[in-house]
C-alpha cells in the first residue's frame, strides 16, 4: 500500500493539486544537503515533520518534484517586503515553515496544514517580514485574533495564550 501510495504522489499532476489555504499547495520541503543530494554522501534526509529519509528516496523524489532551495538568509528570494504587501509569499511561508518546524503555540505538536500570522496584526501596522511571523495551526491561529485570549511571543519563538480577566 505505501509503494501504491508514493507511484501515487510521483505520477499525480502537480498543476491539478489543491492550494492550502494559506497559499501554499501540496509542497514537501526536505532538508537535506547538496552533497548528500548528489550522492556525494551517504547521510539521511530530514522532511519538514521531522521524519528522516534515505538520500536514495530524496532524489527519487527530486526526480519527479519541484525543488524547493531553502537557504536561510540568502538572497534568492525576498524573504523581508516590509509593508509592501500584507500576505506572506509561499517563499516566505516555507522559509517560515523550516525555521519554525511546527507550530509555534506552546504544547502543539501539528507540523502541517499550517498559517503564517503576522506578530503584529498587519492593519496595527506589522511588517510581512520573516521576522514579523510566526507558524501556528488553524486552531491557535484562530486563538491568536480571538479577542478573549492574550497572545504572548516568548523570546525562544514559543506562543502562549491565557485568558483575559
Amino acid at each position: 500500500m505505501g509503494q501504491a501510495f508514493c507511484d501515487l504522489i510521483e505520477r499525480y499532476p502537480a498543476d491539478q493539486l489543491p492550494l492550502h489555504t494559506g497559499g501554499v499547495s501540496a509542497t514537501v520541503v526536505v532538508l537535506i544537503e547538496l552533497d548528500v543530494l548528489l550522492g556525494r554522501l551517504e547521510k539521511a534526509g530530514v522532511l519538514d515533520t521531522g521524519e528522516r529519509i534515505s538520500p536514495a528516496l530524496a532524489r527519487r523524489l527530486a526526480c519527479e518534484a519541484g525543488i524547493i532551495p531553502v537557504v536561510l538568509g540568502g538572497d534568492s528570494q525576498p524573504l523581508d517586503v516590509g509593508r509592501r504587501r500584507r500576505l506572506y509569499s509561499e517563499a516566505q511561508r516555507v522559509a517560515m515553515f523550516v525555521r519554525d518546524r511546527g507550530c509555534r503555540a506552546e504544547g502543539c505538536d501539528r507540523t502541517t496544514g499550517l498559517h503564517a500570522h503576522h506578530k503584529t496584526r498587519w492593519a496595527d501596522g506589522g511588517n510581512t517580514d520573516l521576522a514579523a511571523g510566526v507558524s501556528l495551526c488553524p486552531w491557535h491561529h484562530a486563538r491568536a485574533h480571538d479577542t478573549r485570549y492574550r497572545t504572548t511571543y516568548l523570546l525562544n519563538g514559543t506562543v502562549t495564550f491565557h485568558r483575559r480577566t
